[in-house]
């Protein structure tokens, strides 16, 4: 499996490379989405309708910065694409991702599990873990829906298949 992934890696660069720019449009607007819908709650996006009992960490935007760009480009391939939902990869990634920049003491089923000291002693060194999972997780989808999209091009609508 490891041996294939340079060559995977490549063919999701290929289709990245091919994409039109309404593609690249989706792909920004599904980053933006997700980073809203991610950054605002958990007030890493500092808003008026939600606060944090802890600050921001250092790596709480870094990480909401990759889930967002991987978020779209994964949201992106839906687009104008055939290609079926396989797997719940990304959605998992992204989930993470609100339990990873989330307020450790803000997350209701982490105070009852664990109470307010549970959740900094215990959740809150876990969440950089849950970061880095979010990430990858999306990583993985977009480069398995990627691939998929040059391994099994579907000609267009009404265009004679290639003899």
């Amino acid at each position: 499996m490891l041996s294939s992934l340079p060559r995977t890696l490549r063919t999701a660069g290929t289709a990245l490379a091919g994409w039109p720019p309404p593609r690249w449009g989706a792909a920004l607007g599904g980053a933006t989405v997700t980073a809203l819908l991610v950054g605002l709650p958990t007030a890493v996006i500092p808003n008026p309708l939600f606060s944090r009992m802890t600050p921001t960490l250092w790596w709480n935007h870094p990480a909401l910065a990759a889930t967002a760009a991987l978020a779209g480009i994964v949201i992106a391939t839906y687009v104008g694409t055939p290609l079926p939902r396989t797997s719940r990869t990304g959605t998992f990634g992204g989930v993470l991702s609100f339990l990873a920049v989330g307020c450790p003491v803000c997350n209701k089923f982490v105070l009852m599990a664990l109470g307010t000291s549970g959740a900094l002693t215990v959740w809150a060194p876990l969440q950089p873990f849950l970061a880095l999972a979010s990430v990858a997780l999306l990583a993985v989808a977009a480069v398995k829906r990627l691939a998929g999209e040059v391994a099994c091009r579907v000609p267009a609508r009404g265009a004679a298949p290639e003899a």
